[in-house]
């Protein structure tokens, strides 16, 4: 649904940008943009509360099958920290999911400039550029689920997918170099697919490492992850980018620097990766996280 949303935000600020060309005047661009900010930040609050309010209360069967019952919503920030480093497995994987989607999602705050600067796009066709890795990753993350992981296991999933994304952003520097649009529209949908490969396997091994008992905190603690590292990932792009303008005359380089250092760390979360062993989670980190959840609660 995530995704689903940036294809949707993609074509509707699309629309709502069209009449804005590269030379249109500062009094048209932000007349287009206020209203841009005005109507997609109400739907999504209004989105949000639609899907949250009484929700858990009706739905919740947490209280009548856990065996710590009514302990874990207890759990503050901190103790939630403390699970998560409570075991060298659980510590491992999500500085892999940490690096993983910070290595994502460095894209998008240059994503729109690069289709400009380099592509001379307009702003509601650099707009659009969001909704062919979102359409790509939607097809990812319903297709590998049924067609990848049953073949390959998660874990080998999530390093494909992972090197497969490192590949796409090759290929978006090199679209940068013959600036043609139709190249990078196609890198950016194969990205989305790799994107969906890597996401499919990375939360179906998330919920191997996890237990009955802490399963919302596991959870909790992958969306914490996740915005975090999306937070994280927006400012490192755009300093990069400021870094690679400095370093380099040429716009590609001063793009391609960013896309670069998204590959170089989705090979990093290979290596992470590759040291997460879920059976050595399922002997050891069960116990120390039901130690930490005693002592912090009693």
């Amino acid at each position: 649904m995530l995704m689903v949303g940036i294809v949707i935000g993609a074509i509707l600020g699309s629309s709502l940008l069209k009449q804005v060309g590269t030379d249109a005047p500062l009094s048209a661009l932000q007349a287009s943009i206020d209203r841009l900010f005005v109507i997609v930040p109400a739907t999504v609050v209004g989105l949000a509360l639609l899907a949250t309010v009484g929700v858990e209360k009706k739905y919740s069967r947490y209280t009548s099958r856990s065996t710590l019952v009514e302990r874990e919503d207890s759990i503050t920030l901190g103790k939630a920290l403390r699970v998560l480093t409570a075991n060298r497995q659980t510590g491992i994987f999500f500085t892999f999911l940490l690096v993983m989607t910070i290595s994502l999602f460095m894209q998008e705050a240059v994503l729109e400039p690069y289709g400009g600067e380099v592509f001379g796009m307009q702003v509601s066709e650099t707009t659009k550029l969001n909704a062919y890795w979102g359409l790509g990753t939607l097809i990812g993350i319903s297709s590998t689920g049924f067609l990848i992981v049953p073949r390959l296991g998660k874990q080998k999933t999530a390093k494909l997918g992972c090197l497969l994304v490192a590949a796409c952003f090759v290929l978006i520097i090199l679209s940068g170099f013959s600036q043609n649009q139709k190249l990078l529209q196609g890198a950016l949908f194969l990205f989305g697919l790799a994107s969906g490969v890597t996401t499919t396997g990375a939360i179906s091994l998330m919920l191997d490492l996890t237990a009955a008992e802490t399963a919302g905190t596991f959870i909790g603690a992958w969306g914490l992850a996740q915005a975090m590292a999306r937070a994280l990932a927006t400012v490192t792009g755009g300093a990069v980018l400021d870094v690679g303008k400095k370093l380099f005359a040429n716009p590609v380089l001063s793009y391609g620097l960013v896309f670069a250092l998204q590959s170089v760390g989705m090979v990093l979360a290979v290596w992470f990766l590759s040291r997460v062993n879920v059976s050595e989670f399922r002997t050891d980190a069960k116990n120390a996280i039901a130690t930490v959840l005693e002592g912090e609660l009693d």
